[in-house]
C-alpha cells in the first residue's frame, strides 16, 4: 500500500513540473502538443543514455545521443537538436516511429535547455513501468482537456474504454487492433487487461510483442501513441503503431478483436477518394464514419469481435448508411448497443453510441442501453467515471450474453435496458436503429446557466463548422 501511495505521489509531483514548465514555454509560443511532442522525442533520447550506462549498446546513431546535446547552449544546441531529429526520423525501426516526421517547435535555446534539464534530472529507466508509463498517460490527458490544444479529438474517457474493454473480455491470445488509434488508449487498455490473465512467459512476449497494432493518420500522434506504448514496455524493439490512413487498403490480416472510436465529420481536404481506391467495401460512400464501420467489418476473422464508438448518424442515415445497417444485420450479430450522452468527450456537441458486434452469425436481437436520456455529465463539474458504467456492464452480462434479463417493463418504461427483435429492427423506416423509448419528462435535467451557454455555443460551432462544409461543396458543384 505505501508503494502505491509513493508512486501516486511521484506521479503527481513529475507530472506537475512537467505541466508547470509547459506553461512557461507556452508563453513564448509553443502550444502545449508541441512540448509534449519534443518531451517524448527528448525523454527517448534520455532512456537510451541510461541503457548504455548499464552497458547495453544504444539505439541511436553515434554523435546523436543524449550527451550530445547535455554539453551544449545556445545555438549550437539548437543546430544539434534539429539535426538529431532530422537523423533519426529517418531510422526505419522503432525509432523512426517514434520520431516520425519530426522537427523542432522550441526555437529558443534557453527554454529547450530547460526541458532537457527537466528531464535529465530523473531516472527514468529505473522507475517502474506502471509509473512512468501513467505519468505519460496523465501527461497526455491533461493536454486532452485544453481547448486550445485541439488534442481533445484523440481521446476517448478511458472510464468508456475500461468498460469497453471489460465487456469485450480480449484473451491474452488474441489480437486486438485499433484502426485509429489516436494516442493508444484502447490499445493500452486491453493490454492491461490481458496481462493480467497468466504469467506464461511466451503468450506475455507474444502480447507484448504481437498481439497488438494500431493506425493513425497524423504524425504527431503516432509519435504519442508508439511513445505511450513503448513506457508500458509495449512494443519495445518495434512499435506496434503505424503512420497510415486505414481506409486506404484492404486489411493486409485480420484480427480478433476491435476497439475503437474512428474520427468523426469528413476526411480532411486533399484525402483520397477511399471508395476509388477499395473495391472490397460493401458499399461506396464519402461518409467518413460508414467506411470505418465498413472497413472494420472487413478487419475481423469469423467470430471476431468489435466495440466500437459512432456518431449518431451512423444508426439512422439513409442510402449508404441502410445498406450497411442490413448488411451488418445478416452477416454479423449486432447485439448490443450503448447510447452515450454529451458532454463526456473533449470534443464539442458529439451524441455517439457504441456497436458492439461479432462477425459470422446473423443478428438475432440488438439489446440497447439508454444511458443517455436524463443523463449528465460535463468534463469540468462531472466527468464520466468507471462507476457510473457499472449497470451496463453488469447487464451486458459478458460471462453468458444469451442470459441477460431486460430491466425495461410495462411496469417500469424508465428502464435503460431494452431488447429489440430482428424483425422489429428490420421494418423499421431506413431500417434504423435510432431507438429511444424512454420519456425525457420522467428524468428532467437541470443545467446551471453556465452549462446552458456551454450547451448554446457548442451548437453554436457544430452548426458553423456544417455551413462551412456545405459551402465547401456548393463550390465545388459550382466550379
Amino acid at each position: 500500500m505505501a508503494k502505491k501511495q509513493n508512486n501516486n505521489s511521484s506521479e503527481q509531483s513529475l507530472t506537475k513540473k512537467v505541466w508547470n514548465l509547459a506553461d512557461v514555454i507556452a508563453a513564448a509560443g509553443v502550444g502545449f502538443t508541441d512540448y509534449i511532442t519534443q518531451l517524448t522525442y527528448l525523454l527517448f533520447l534520455k532512456m537510451d543514455d541510461e541503457k548504455v550506462e548499464l552497458g547495453f549498446p544504444s539505439a541511436i546513431p553515434a554523435g546523436f545521443g543524449w550527451k550530445d546535446l547535455t554539453n551544449l547552449d545556445g545555438l549550437d544546441l539548437l543546430r544539434q537538436y534539429e539535426e538529431t531529429l532530422k537523423t533519426l526520423s529517418r531510422q526505419d525501426n522503432l525509432i523512426g516511429t517514434i520520431f516520425t516526421r519530426a522537427n523542432n517547435k522550441i526555437e529558443q535555446p534557453v527554454l529547450l535547455k530547460r526541458v532537457i534539464a527537466l528531464i535529465d534530472a530523473e531516472n527514468w529507466l529505473s522507475m517502474d513501468g506502471d509509473l512512468k508509463g501513467s505519468i505519460y498517460e496523465s501527461i497526455l490527458e491533461k493536454n486532452g482537456q485544453d481547448k486550445k490544444s485541439g488534442a481533445g479529438q484523440y481521446f476517448t474517457p478511458r472510464a468508456l474504454i475500461n468498460a469497453m474493454v471489460d465487456v469485450t473480455n480480449p484473451q491474452i491470445t488474441e489480437t486486438v487492433a485499433d484502426p485509429a488509434c489516436g494516442t493508444g488508449g484502447f490499445l493500452l487498455a486491453a493490454f492491461e487487461y490481458m496481462r493480467r490473465q497468466s504469467n506464461d512467459r511466451e503468450k506475455l512476449r507474444f502480447l507484448k510483442n504481437e498481439a497488438l497494432s494500431g493506425n493513425d493518420i497524423t504524425p504527431l500522434v503516432v509519435t504519442l501513441a508508439s511513445m505511450n506504448l513503448y513506457l508500458h514496455e509495449i512494443g519495445t524493439s518495434k512499435s506496434p503503431i503505424h503512420c497510415e490512413d486505414s481506409l486506404e487498403k484492404s486489411p493486409e490480416k485480420l484480427v480478433d478483436v476491435i476497439l475503437a472510436n474512428p474520427p468523426f465529420g469528413t476526411r480532411p481536404a486533399g484525402s483520397t477518394d477511399i471508395s476509388a481506391m477499395r473495391s472490397d467495401l460493401y458499399v461506396s460512400t464519402s461518409n467518413n464514419q460508414l467506411n470505418f464501420l465498413q472497413h472494420i467489418m472487413l478487419m475481423l476473422k469469423n467470430g471476431g469481435r468489435a466495440a466500437v464508438v459512432l456518431p449518431d448518424n451512423v444508426l439512422f442515415e439513409g442510402g449508404a448508411g441502410e445498406t450497411l445497417r442490413k448488411k451488418l444485420l445478416d452477416d454479423f450479430d449486432l447485439h448490443t448497443i450503448l447510447r452515450l450522452p454529451t458532454g463526456i468527450f473533449y470534443a464539442n456537441g458529439v451524441k455517439a453510441n457504441v456497436l458492439f458486434f461479432t462477425k459470422g452469425n446473423k443478428t438475432k436481437e440488438i439489446w440497447y442501453y439508454d444511458y443517455r436520456t436524463g443523463i449528465k455529465h460535463t468534463l469540468a463539474t462531472n466527468p464520466i467515471q468507471r462507476h457510473h458504467l457499472d449497470d451496463f456492464v453488469k447487464c451486458y452480462n459478458s460471462e453468458n450474453r444469451h442470459n441477460r434479463q431486460e430491466t425495461y417493463s410495462e411496469e417500469n418504461p424508465s428502464g435503460r435496458w431494452r431488447k429489440y427483435s430482428y424483425n422489429e429492427i428490420i421494418s423499421r423506416d431506413k431500417t434504423s436503429l435510432d431507438i429511444s423509448w424512454i420519456k425525457s419528462g420522467e428524468d428532467m435535467v437541470n443545467y446551471s446557466l453556465a452549462e446552458l451557454m456551454t450547451m448554446m455555443e457548442e451548437k453554436s460551432n457544430n452548426i458553423s463548422s456544417a455551413v462551412n462544409a456545405l459551402k465547401t461543396i456548393i463550390g465545388g458543384i459550382e466550379e
